[in-house]
């Protein structure tokens, strides 16, 4: 089995910023992309940021220039380095990891985190 833990969120000032981290565990030969969604109040779940296995990046236009996803493979972890935050950047934020287990290392499975709630008010 593989299980995603997220970590870092909380409560912050508008134009503060917060570090998100995701780190996967279990039996893992591989990880391809790794993902950030968001999900606010009444809201649909939105892409925020994803990164492939070798670096590359997509980004959500409402956060373009804040915000930054980067991974560490050796430790199957992503972060989202979040700055000048605003309010409607509340959410909760999940983790998805696209995973080739060791058990079945051709087959490709999709593992979400539980979530960590963002907070941005004054």
């Amino acid at each position: 089995q593989v299980q995603l833990v997220e970590s870092g969120g909380g409560l912050v000032q508008p134009g503060g910023s917060l570090r998100l981290s995701c780190a996967a565990s279990g039996t893992i030969f591989r990880i391809n992309d790794m993902t950030w969604y968001r999900q606010a109040p009444g809201k649909g779940r939105e892409l925020v940021a994803a990164i492939t296995s070798g670096g590359s990046t997509n980004y959500a236009d409402s956060v373009k220039g804040r915000f930054t996803i980067s991974r560490d493979n050796a430790r199957n972890t992503v972060y989202l380095q979040m700055n000048s935050l605003k309010p409607e950047d509340t959410a909760v934020y999940y983790c998805n990891a696209r995973v080739l287990p060791s058990y079945s290392p051709r087959n490709e499975y999709d593992y979400w985190g539980q979530g960590t709630q963002v907070t941005v008010s004054s």
